[in-house]
């Protein structure tokens, strides 16, 4: 499922090709996602043009002068940039015509995504007022963090997928960002010292930059007809190696299930 560097790395990869061109057509193709698109879309874009492209979490907003597209890649979307020609797959659901003769193609198998639109400030749309903070600025702090953990019994790691907490801290990154911390993803979020609180949001910022860099080099992988999501190699402590040995301590990674989704971390330097 693409996480948030992934779907900043979306938006590194597509933006320079989406920038001040003048949308041609809109066509769509299945509009069957996870929320209808709008009827409205094709008549209400056609004509406008592309001012910028920005993220909210894992939100992508393509701001143009006439409204604003939403778009979210659910669990196995991805967009990408090709020759307006290029004959469409089975779930290559909406194609985005530009003046260029190039395309912004959504591609979803399994239409968990959206592709919404509105002439409104997107940052107020019931799918995004109610976001948290941006894990990379200044509004993630360990203060705020710890005041909001204070007497809750969720454990730390559903507490920081918790889009209203933070935004864009996925499945991966939270065991990640654990590990790093040396926290027990089943720790009780209300019983995380200041101290430790701290070290957490160090280790989210950290874990989160770091795979935003390592999507840098494949920018490239926006351009192109196979549909793949382009995303990219990570280096992972935990997320994925249970059984393998802990780069730590040696010890076998375990995996719980918390919340319907697999944890990966270390019985010995988590706790």
């Amino acid at each position: 499922m693409p996480e948030l560097p992934e779907v900043e790395t979306t938006r590194r990869g597509i933006e320079p090709h989406l920038n001040q061109q003048r949308i041609k057509k809109i066509i769509v193709r299945d509009r069957r996602l996870r929320w209808p698109v709008p009827a409205s879309l094709e008549k209400q874009a056609q004509g406008a043009v592309i001012e910028s492209v920005q993220r909210r979490g894992k939100y992508l907003l393509v701001h143009t002068t006439q409204g604003n597209m939403i778009i979210h890649l659910g669990m196995s979307g991805s967009l990408r940039i090709l020759d307006h020609k290029t004959e469409s797959a089975k779930h290559d659901h909406i194609d985005v015509i530009l003046d260029s003769g190039q395309a912004l193609r959504f591609r979803d198998p399994r239409r968990f995504g959206s592709f919404l639109w509105t002439r409104k400030d997107p940052l107020k749309h019931p799918r995004l007022k109610n976001l948290g903070p941006e894990p990379l600025s200044e509004d993630f702090n360990s203060n705020n963090l710890h005041q909001q953990a204070k007497g809750r019994k969720q454990a730390i790691k559903t507490f920081i997928m918790d889009s209203r907490m933070v935004v864009g801290v996925g499945n991966i990154y939270a065991c990640e960002s654990l590990f790093m911390s040396s926290i027990h993803p089943g720790t009780a979020a209300g019983k995380i010292s200041a101290k430790r609180m701290d070290k957490l949001v160090s280790a989210i910022k950290t874990v989160l930059a770091r795979a935003i860099e390592q999507g840098g080099t494949t920018l490239k992988d926006f351009t192109g007809s196979d549909g793949q999501p382009g995303y990219f190699a990570q280096s992972l402590n935990v997320y994925g190696r249970e059984h393998e040995s802990c780069p730590q301590c040696g010890r076998p990674v375990r995996r719980i299930t918390q919340a319907q989704r697999s944890t990966f971390y270390c019985p010995k330097c988590q706790n």
